[in-house]
């Protein structure tokens, strides 16, 4: 690899794990929180399933490193909407 070459693919790198703002001030954003490993198992009982069934968020996504989650954590997710008031939905962390 050429020099440039190099430097742009480090500059790359730098700007993957850096993001350029916070994220969950956004205002399209709902709210993200970091469950427990109680208050996950109790997500899991709740749905009567297992936490392969639920739908996934990978481990890089912005939002998920943000909140500090690692493969194998749970993360509730609390939109406000209009006609409902407001829905929570729990996603699971996978590597990615």
């Amino acid at each position: 690899m050429t020099p440039p070459a190099k430097k742009t693919v480090r500059r790359k790198k730098v700007e993957d794990e850096v993001p350029a703002f916070k994220v969950s001030t956004h205002f399209l954003i709902p709210k993200h929180e970091l469950l427990t490993k109680e208050e996950a198992s109790q997500a899991v009982a709740r749905f009567n399933g297992s936490p392969s069934q639920f739908p996934y968020i990978q481990a890089t996504d912005a939002i998920a490193k943000e909140v500090g989650a690692k493969p194998g954590d749970f993360i509730r997710i609390t939109r406000t909407s209009e006609t409902a008031g407001s829905a929570v939905y729990y996603r699971y962390v996978v590597e990615g």
